[in-house]
């Protein structure tokens, strides 16, 4: 299984557009992918409702991880997602 840390560069956090961007990147994978804050229970990544139910904030860090092939190139690009403010762009 892979994992990632990553801090949230989004200036609204994972909210809506945020959100749906980085569920649309997760559910493409076709991998099991979990989003977690630390030191909590992991979510569905490609959950909308599970990925807006965390309440990850700006600059809060969030723990992903993958199973599967090509886990570890899923879980780059998805660090790279929500190391950019998606809310800017």
């Amino acid at each position: 299984m892979a994992t990632r840390t990553v801090t949230i560069a989004s200036s609204v956090g994972l909210h809506a557009r945020p959100a749906a961007l980085f569920v649309e990147a997760a559910s493409a994978s076709g991998l099991d992918v979990e989003i977690a804050k630390p030191g909590e229970d992991p979510v569905d990544a490609t959950s909308i409702l599970g990925v807006m139910a965390l309440g990850a904030r700006h600059g809060e860090e969030v723990v992903l991880t993958a199973d599967g092939d090509g886990a570890d190139e899923t879980l780059d690009s998805l660090v790279a997602l929500l190391s950019r403010d998606l809310d800017a762009e």
